[in-house]
This record gives C-alpha cells, structure tokens and sequence, in this order.
C-alpha cells in the first residue's frame, strides 16, 4: 500500500485556482497529514513536472493525480492525453476533478483513458468531503502498483 512504512503519499494537484489549491490543500491536511501535495498552476508546468523538466528535476513520481480541465497554457484534457500515452505515467490514477458537468468532458475525459470523473461541489463542507473520499478511496482502499521503473521511477 502506499504511504506505508512511514513514506509520504505523493499527490500532485493539477489546478489554476488559488482558492481551489488552498482548500484542497486544507482538506487533505485533515483527511490524511501523510500526503505531501504538489501544486501545478497550468498544463505546462504539471508536464514539466510529470517528465523531471528544468526545476523539477528532483519531483517525486506522483501516487495519485488530481486534476482540472479547464487550464492556461495546456488544458487538462491534453495533459490527460499525454500522461496516458507515456510507458511511465499511465499507471498513476489520473482523477479528473472539475467544476464542468458537460457531458461531452465526461466522455472525452473516459475517451482518454482518466481513472474517475468528479464535480467539485462549491459548499465548503462538502467539498472537504469530496476530498476525504479521495483520499479514503484512492489513497488507502484501492492497491496500486509501487513506483514503476524507468526514467520516472
């Protein structure tokens, strides 16, 4: 299981809201103080990240990746698109997490592979009970595969 044997829980949070950041980062300081959360601000940075690129050289393979749709530079669906084409990173859940309710993101988002499809509530409380889900859920129900190999390990 992950986060096991005192290791941190690795969670990157692709998002351009401050407001969203900062509550998410809240929500799992309460629900799990174990998940270390990494914040990318657009589609481009979450890459560079993702790939070891230029001041994220040292970044942890992420456990589980949150992530909005509607970003600058790089919107989430062709960061999802590229996650899930490259031998290293398609194994990392992938969460959509989104204020869009549109069919069509939730088609295309499955289309390309996402692991689950949330709506972020707007309600306070129950946006930290989203975020409790997550991480009950995905961070310590579901068993996923160690670190892979390669280049990202």
């Amino acid at each position: 299981m992950i986060g096991e044997k005192g290791s941190p829980i690795e969670v990157l949070l692709i998002e351009d809201s401050p407001g969203d950041v900062r509550l998410t980062k809240e929500a799992f300081r309460t629900a799990n103080p174990a998940i270390h959360l990494h914040v990318a601000s657009d589609g481009v940075e979450a890459m560079a990240f993702l790939n070891r690129e230029g001041a994220y050289t040292q970044s942890p393979r992420p456990d589980l990746i949150l992530l909005d749709l509607n970003l600058p530079r790089m919107d989430g669906r062709e960061v999802l698109a590229q996650i899930k084409q490259h031998e290293f990173l398609r194994t990392i859940p992938t969460v959509i997490l989104t204020t869009s309710d549109a069919e069509v993101d939730i088609a295309k988002s499955y289309q390309l592979q996402a692991n689950c499809y949330l709506n972020k509530p707007v309600q306070l409380e129950a946006f930290e009970s989203l975020v409790k889900s997550i991480n009950d859920f995905w961070l310590m129900e579901v068993k996923l595969p160690k670190s892979g190999t390669g280049p990202i390990a």
